[in-house]
C-alpha cells in the first residue's frame, strides 16, 4: 500500500469515529463550536502522530479528544467565559448526531440542558469521569488510563459528580412527548394570552427561569418565583413591531424537542432566533431557559433548515 493510500485509510478510520468524538466532546463542552474544534485538533494530531504503533485508534482517538477538552475546561480564558450565573449549554435539534449515544436514559440525560447545566459545578476530572462513564459505559480501569489517574480515583470522582448532580438534579425520569407538547402549549396559549393565573398554575412553585438576554448582557437574567416568571412570560411573548425588527422579521413560533426537552423555538424566515426549553417535573414546568445569543444558534438553525417542519403553533409572532 503506497503512502497516498495509506493515508486515505487512515482517514477514513479516523472519520468512522468523528461522531462519536463530537458527540464526547459536546457533552465535555457544552458548546457544538468548541467540540467541533477540539475534533478538529485531534485530527491534526492523528496525522502527525506515528499511526502504526497505534493499536486501538478508537481509544487512542478518545484519550486525546478527552484531554484536549479537558485543556479548554481549565484554561483561564474557559473559566472565565464559563462562571456561575453567565453561561448556558449550546441547544441542539434532537436528531443531531452530537446527542449520540442516546440508547438508554442515562446517555440521554447526560445531554439534557439540565445536567450540562449542572455539570458546570464539578471539577474538570470529575466531568471527564461521570461523561465516559454515565454515557459512553467506559470501565473505571479504561477511565483511568485514558486519564491518566488510578482506578480508585476514577471511583471517587464518579461518586462526587453522581452526588453533586442528584441532589442538584430535578424532575423524575423521561416525560412522554405528548404530555410534555400539551404542557407547553397551554403555557405558550397563557403566556400568549396575558393569562397570569393560568400560568402560575403551570409552574411548580419552585420554578425558576433562566434567559442569556439575546447575547446582550454579560450575566444571564434569572426568576425565581411563578408570578415573577408568568410576568417575564407575558412580555417575552407579547409580539411587538420592536421585536419583529429585532428578529429580523415576523416569526413563525414551532414546537420542537431540543436536547430532549420540549422547547419553542422562533423561526423568521428559517432561521431560528430564539429557543425557550422547558425542564417538567410531576406535569408541572421547573425551568425554563430562553438561548437567543446568535453564536449559540448556528449548529441548530442548520439543523432545522434541513427538516420539514410541522404545522406552526403561531403563525406571525
Amino acid at each position: 500500500m503506497d503512502s497516498t493510500a495509506i493515508d486515505r485509510f487512515d482517514t477514513s478510520r479516523f472519520e468512522a469515529s468523528r461522531n462519536r468524538l463530537a458527540s464526547l466532546a459536546y457533552r465535555l463542552l457544552g458548546s457544538a463550536a468548541d467540540a467541533e474544534d477540539a475534533v478538529q485538533d485531534a485530527f491534526l494530531h492523528w496525522q502527525t502522530a506515528d499511526r502504526q504503533r497505534i493499536k486501538v485508534p478508537e481509544a487512542w482517538l478518545t484519550k486525546v479528544v478527552t484531554n484536549l477538552c479537558l485543556d479548554r475546561l481549565r484554561s483561564a480564558q474557559a473559566r472565565r467565559e464559563r462562571t456561575v450565573g453567565a453561561w448556558l449549554p449550546e441547544p441542539l435539534l434532537d436528531g443531531d448526531p452530537m446527542l449520540g449515544p442516546a440508547d438508554t436514559f442515562e446517555q440521554r440525560e447526560t445531554v439534557s440542558l439540565a445536567v450540562l447545566t449542572l455539570m458546570e459545578r464539578l471539577s474538570p476530572l470529575e466531568r471527564a469521569v461521570y461523561i465516559l462513564r454515565e454515557a459512553f459505559s467506559y470501565h473505571h480501569a479504561e477511565i483511568a488510563e485514558i486519564l491518566d489517574i488510578t482506578e480508585s480515583a476514577s471511583q471517587q470522582h464518579l461518586h462526587r459528580a453522581r452526588r453533586h448532580i442528584t441532589t442538584a438534579r430535578r424532575g423524575s425520569g423521561e416525560l412522554d412527548p405528548a404530555s410534555a407538547r400539551r404542557i407547553v402549549e397551554e403555557f405558550l396559549a397563557a403566556a400568549s394570552s396575558g393569562r397570569t393565573e393560568r400560568l402560575v398554575a403551570l409552574l411548580t412553585d419552585d420554578a425558576t427561569a433562566i434567559s442569556d438576554g439575546a447575547g446582550l448582557t454579560k450575566k444571564l437574567l434569572q426568576y425565581d418565583t411563578p408570578e415573577r416568571i408568568a410576568a417575564i412570560a407575558r412580555a417575552g411573548f407579547k409580539s411587538t413591531p420592536a421585536k419583529q425588527r429585532l428578529a429580523g422579521g415576523v416569526s413563525e413560533v414551532h414546537f420542537a424537542l431540543v436536547n430532549g426537552a420540549p422547547a419553542l423555538l422562533f423561526v423568521p424566515g428559517g432561521k431560528v432566533v430564539g429557543a425557550v426549553t422547558f425542564d417538567i417535573t410531576d406535569g408541572k414546568i421547573a425551568t425554563v431557559r430562553g438561548i437567543a445569543a446568535p453564536d449559540r444558534l448556528i449548529r441548530l438553525t442548520d439543523a432545522w433548515r434541513q427538516r420539514e417542519p410541522d404545522v406552526p403553533l403561531i403563525t406571525e409572532w
